[in-house]
């Protein structure tokens, strides 16, 4: 039986970012994906001129149909959000839906670059906090970890010397890990049935012992932390940070280990965005990544 992903996340019509990325990278690599849009918009916020049409009272809908039809899901995997009230949707959703075989990956998309987005507010990050705790798998990338983790993001940029850059962002990753702990009467069901929580702080600018400019990837866990670097072959793209969730949800739901999948999938990132700069494609476009959806098929 095919595997599912609910997915939790806007839908675009320009962009390639958000559900358009998350459905075609999801199904190329096998698995079926159950989309469960926030919002429709006509083209993706980065463009000049666009239309919204908020789907948070929708979100509940698809929460109580889903479960008439006694669905099951082998994850679950949540994107963009607009709103605290979605998030609160969104806890509803888990707690109908996940279960001991259903792992949850959380992308909490805040902001990059250092700066926040503009449906930020102090309230959204203490529930995206709750939200992140829930998860076993976290894509945030260096400002988003800077939020969850109320760091200096601009001094963390400022570390020139990347070993010590890479210490730094492992340390605040690992602060994101639960504690130990023999007494799981504290926690709630959920917690009793976590499996192992990993980290994956994407879009770290970086330096090879060549002094390459690179994009690197930090992969914490209990007892790892391994940096996956690539070299810096173009500008930034909408949807990047999509796809890369992406792949590591469907790789999850496949049986694939993460730092394999962080492999692979900054590999196909390298090439899309490798396309892109070459056609110069403009940022809201996102980037060429159809041609190279091949690269995520397992043979």
């Amino acid at each position: 039986m095919t595997k599912k992903i609910a997915v939790i996340n806007d839908l675009s019509g320009f962009g390639r970012c958000s559900l358009t990325a998350a459905i075609s990278v999801i199904s190329a690599m096998g698995i079926q994906a159950c989309p469960l849009p926030t919002a429709i918009l006509t083209a993706q916020t980065g463009y000049p001129h666009y239309y919204l049409d908020d789907y948070t009272d929708k979100m509940d809908i698809y929460r109580q149909e889903w479960q008439k039809m006694g669905q099951h899901f082998d994850g679950i995997y949540t994107g963009f959000v607009a709103s605290e009230a979605q998030i609160d949707q969104i806890f509803h959703f888990i707690d109908t839906f996940y279960t001991s075989d259903t792992f949850l990956l959380v992308d909490p998309v805040m902001g990059d670059d250092g700066i926040k987005y503009d449906m930020f507010t102090p309230k959204l990050l203490e529930k995206m906090n709750a939200l992140v705790g829930e998860a076993d798998i976290i894509t945030p990338n260096l400002t988003e970890l800077c939020l969850l983790t109320d760091a200096d993001y601009d001094a963390i940029i400022d570390i020139a010397d990347t070993r010590i850059l890479i210490d730094v962002i492992g340390e605040l990753a690992f602060t994101l890990l639960p504690p130990d702990s023999d007494n799981s009467n504290t926690l709630d069901s959920r917690q009793t049935s976590k499996k192992e929580k990993e980290i994956i702080v994407t879009g770290i600018h970086c330096k090879n012992e060549h002094g390459q400019k690179m994009m690197g990837n930090l992969y914490v866990s209990k007892d790892t932390r391994k940096l996956f670097a690539f070299p810096h072959v173009g500008g930034s793209y909408s949807g990047t940070g999509d796809l890369f969730a992406s792949c590591i949800a469907a790789g999850k739901c496949r049986g694939d280990g993460i730092p394999e999948l962080i492999q692979l999938s900054g590999t196909f990132l390298e090439q899309a965005i490798k396309d892109s700069a070459e056609e110069n494609i403009p940022y809201p476009d996102g980037t060429n990544y159809e041609k190279y959806l091949y690269m995520l098929i397992k043979k």
